[in-house]
């Protein structure tokens, strides 16, 4: 059976590779792609697979399932396919997405004879607004048994953890004055983020050394000569773990009270945008993936490098994932660059491409026909939750 995966990932791959050329060929940005969804649904409708455009409400989201009709685990995979700003496909989703699709073929026919079903999830803008945190939140993964993704990248590398990503926004109001002329007469809001600032650098030394702050002024008023009634300021709040990352934005929403009290100003706190939660690999489904990608001819690099944060991490603690890094083979090779774009369309990301659809493939079939191995995976997932 593990021949006849490999045989229809290459009987498929000239197809699954036209797809991502075209992909890369028209970039669409986070919740624009439009085309990129369109295209996709149509190429699994062609191959027999039952699809949810617009799925759970996401214009560009969808499903894309092959069932048995006969109960058995849940096999999901993600497909990403937004673009970046001026590089297009600097991130390789375009092989993302497509990798997803070939893997889905290669089981298709495997589930005649293992019972279950396959499951592709379409997943815009993980590079923005993140869809998959909303369908976590809307319950889409929760009844899979496995979810798995593959990721190009300049090194493979095991699939590990990402940082938790917590947005926060604090707006602070205060009163305009004429700065030269009545200055008494305002309350500064720009004083209160530049307190803000002071007690979030003053903290830094005091809290565990995962944990980082990334902040920016985004309004810090319109003329110096206008005392700033309004001003506000932006942070990702990142940490290791959810736990530690909460209470490190509690610990910012302190120091904005008490910035906001020290300045006379009122203080408004929001999170602006989704939460990113760690990534908790399974490290059980990650044995059997990494022996069929290392089967594959994909080399680990002994490095395990930082990520960041990952739209994935929400999937983890809903079920069981693995997230795979797959290698081009060329440490000098840089993501998010055109560099890298251009490098998913040549044979080694053709290449990429049939490594990453098998592993996901056979990774899949393990988890169909071995109830040991599923229930090693289930045992450690209930563990971590």
């Amino acid at each position: 059976m593990q021949a006849q995966i490999q045989q229809t990932v290459a009987q498929y791959l000239d197809e699954a590779f036209a797809l991502a050329k075209d992909l890369y060929e028209h970039p669409e940005l986070g919740g624009q792609e439009v085309r990129s969804s369109a295209v996709l649904c149509d190429a699994f409708e062609r191959h027999g697979f039952a699809v949810e455009r617009s799925f759970s409400g996401i214009p560009t989201a969808f499903r894309a399932v092959r069932d048995s009709g006969v109960p058995g685990p849940v096999i999901g995979l993600c497909a990403e396919y937004d673009a970046l700003p001026d590089v297009g496909h600097g991130c390789g989703h375009n092989l993302i997405c497509t990798s997803a699709f070939l893997a889905a073929l290669a089981l298709a026919p495997v589930l005649e004879k293992t019972g279950g079903r396959v499951e592709v999830y379409g997943t815009p803008a993980e590079e923005t607004s993140g869809a998959k945190v909303p369908l976590t939140e809307a319950g889409a993964f929760d009844h899979l048994s496995v979810v798995m993704m593959a990721h190009p990248a300049p090194l493979a590398e095991k699939s590990g953890t990402s940082a938790c990503l917590l947005p926060r926004q604090y707006t602070f109001h205060g009163k305009a004055a004429h700065a030269a002329a009545c200055p008494q007469e305002g309350v500064n809001a720009l004083n209160a983020v530049i307190e803000l600032f002071n007690g979030i650098n003053a903290m830094r030394q005091h809290v565990p050394r995962d944990v980082q702050f990334h902040g920016i002024v985004s309004n810090g008023g319109s003329a110096p000569n206008v005392v700033p009634d309004l001003a506000q300021a932006r942070f990702y709040i990142r940490a290791a773990k959810l736990n530690t990352a909460r209470m490190a934005v509690e610990r910012v929403d302190h120091i904005a009270q008490g910035a906001a009290l020290m300045t006379g100003t009122t203080v408004d706190m929001e999170s602006y945008e989704v939460d990113y939660y760690d990534l908790q690999t399974n490290e059980a489904l990650c044995r059997a993936f990494i022996a069929h990608q290392q089967a594959m001819g994909d080399i680990l690099s002994p490095q395990i490098h930082d990520h960041g944060s990952l739209d994935l991490g929400n999937v983890s603690h809903a079920a069981p994932c693995v997230h795979g890094w797959f290698g081009f083979g060329d440490p000098t090779l840089v993501p998010h660059t055109l560099a890298f774009a251009q490098r998913t369309v040549t044979e080694d990301g053709r290449q990429l491409l049939r490594r990453a659809a098998c592993t996901m493939a056979l990774t899949g079939y393990d988890v169909l026909t071995q109830p040991q191995l599923l229930a090693e995976i289930r045992r450690e997932f209930e563990a971590q939750s």
